[in-house]
């Protein structure tokens, strides 16, 4: 009886604000506690010795929860100054439960504060309270014994010392460690060579290794850290709940990582079983492309021309394909971060798609049309040249002046395409030269001498034969065109072709005494526009032989 109206006076004191008095009333129910809107109050911790003891959601007879946990560290803090046992006990009450320091009232706990959504009872609050504020309360007594302080500062200091070893070691060997390191891989840069040439440059590969080598020191340097200050902060009562907290960090993120892998390895497994599928079909169909590259395939749809695109088109669709189905075992394939990296790289090949697409449709569309080849001859608006390299973006067209152009495919699809290799009779290329004569030559004549300027050109072919067509009757010259197949034994450009056709069809012209009226005719000049053999080599010019004319 005694007790219960030693209970009774405690909560009336803590509802007048004056918790441990010492007068003695007779028992009173208080009142029950109003009814509290969601959202009301904000919920407040009792902290004992820098530990969690009890979360207060619930507002006691108008005082809310703040306000709560307030008094009760206060009336701990009191009970603990008293110097008493310090035991911890959990009595009833019509409120809830009263938590008592060696009998004496510190705070009570009521239905609302438990965690209901999450299946918390009282009865479990209120052991989970009875058990932190025990433990709170033996760090306070140890906090207070000098002779615990000064074990825990001794092995501090032994910590501290056993540290700044370790650092000092780990700073000292990372130069020996970095300059072996940086050698060792310099040493092995310059044998990585493609097409004879180094791709890595010793002094920058030493470079780097010294800063991965120092990133990995000062990482080992930093874990070294938190370590230590875990260790110094655990040896003391006052901030070990601090320690533990960081080490429970730690932790924690390594067994989230720990637990995040081994839960993602069945779905690793899934999405590799499917990769090494989509690998079995392309090694499969391997040897059915690469007979078609060497031209030993019997397959209609698919010659040496043919078989490289194909190739990358069957490769990428299998794999595109083999990733789409791969894509949900993917770790962190549902997280909200890959989910937006995913609509980024759509919203990307979204703007910039469509010329992406158009290049690449007008790459496959000159491919399977078979519009032009690599190694023929063409000519596309004002530039001429050998296709090198056919792609599905660009192509790349090598001309007889030093130069190599790269021309969008959608350019090529949109403009003339002149094909000089594609009806020669075999390998080679056709070449054009085009000459106005007045109609006082005989044409005769003039074909005469286009064919033996196209038969003294290297690398024009006898056979076919040389053509020379009348293209246009104009009103004042016969507009002739040379048409000839070349294919240099000794393979050279064509322009250094055309450049030896041209100078040929001028000397030939010169020494039949013929003037060419190119590009316009309007009247016969007083004398024929020749130059006559004697004068073929006028100062600076030289003779084959090397001398020089003098007139």
């Amino acid at each position: 009886m005694s007790r219960i109206l030693a209970l009774s006076f405690a909560l009336l004191m803590l509802v007048l604000g004056a918790p441990g008095a010492a007068t003695a009333q007779t028992q009173v129910n208080p009142p029950a506690a109003a009814p509290v809107l969601p959202g009301a109050a904000e919920p407040a911790e009792v902290v004992v010795q820098h530990r969690k003891v009890a979360l207060l959601r619930g507002t006691f007879m108008g005082v809310l929860p703040a306000e709560r946990a307030r008094r009760a560290v206060q009336s701990v803090d009191e009970l603990l100054d008293k110097a008493g046992p310090g035991q911890v006990t959990v009595t009833d009450a019509p409120q809830g439960k009263v938590l008592l320091i060696d009998g004496a009232f510190a705070f009570v706990l009521m239905p609302e504060d438990a965690d209901a959504p999450r299946g918390q009872t009282l009865q479990a609050l209120a052991q989970d309270a009875a058990q932190a504020l025990t433990h709170a309360i033996d760090e306070t007594r140890e906090a207070r014994d000098k002779g615990r302080l000064l074990d825990a500062a001794l092995y501090s200091v032994l910590a501290t010392a056993v540290f700044v070893f370790v650092v000092w070691m780990a700073l000292r060997i990372r130069r020996a460690v970095a300059a072996r390191t940086s050698a060792l891989l310099a040493s092995k840069a310059a044998d990585i060579q493609v097409g004879g040439l180094g791709i890595l440059h010793p002094t920058r590969v030493r470079v780097a290794a010294q800063w991965v080598v120092g990133v990995g020191i000062w990482l080992v340097v930093a874990m070294l850290t938190y370590e230590w200050l875990v260790y110094v902060l655990k040896r003391f009562a006052y901030t070990r709940a601090w320690g533990e907290q960081l080490g429970g960090f730690l932790f924690g993120v390594l067994r989230r990582i720990g637990t995040g892998v081994l839960d993602a390895l069945p779905d690793l497994a899934v999405a590799l079983c499917i990769f090494l599928l989509a690998r079995g079909v392309v090694v499969m169909v391997r040897p059915m492309f690469d007979r078609a590259e060497r031209g030993w395939s019997n397959l209609p749809w698919l010659d040496r021309d043919l078989a490289v695109p194909t190739r990358r088109i069957f490769n990428t669709a299998v794999w595109l394909f083999a990733l789409a189905m791969a894509y949900p075992y993917l770790p962190g394939a549902q997280s909200d971060a890959f989910k937006g990296i995913s609509v980024l790289v759509g919203l990307m090949l979204t703007l910039g798609g469509s010329s992406l697409v158009g290049q690449g449709a007008s790459g496959l569309i000159l491919m399977y049309s078979r519009t032009i080849r690599v190694g023929e001859y063409v000519r596309i608006n004002d530039q001429e040249g050998t296709v090198t390299e056919l792609g599905t973006f660009t192509t790349k067209i090598r001309t007889g002046l030093g130069e190599e152009i790269s021309m969008p495919n959608s350019v090529i699809m949109s403009s003339v395409t002149k094909n000089y290799s594609r009806t020669v009779r075999g390998p080679g290329y056709i070449l054009d030269a085009t000459l106005t004569i007045g109609y006082d030559t005989p044409w005769r004549q003039v074909e005469a001498m286009m064919t033996e300027a196209a038969r003294r050109t290297d690398g024009v072919l006898a056979t076919p034969a040389p053509n020379v067509f009348k293209t246009a009757l104009s009103d004042f010259y016969v507009e002739y065109r040379l048409v000839c197949q070349a294919i240099p034994s000794q393979p050279r450009p064509r322009a250094e072709v055309m450049q030896l056709l041209h100078s040929h069809l001028l000397d030939v012209f010169n020494e039949n005494g013929v003037q060419i009226m190119s590009p316009h005719y309007f009247a016969d000049p007083p004398q024929a526009k020749v130059v006559p053999p004697s004068q073929w080599w006028p100062a600076p010019a030289q003779r084959p032989g090397g001398s020089v004319e003098t007139s």
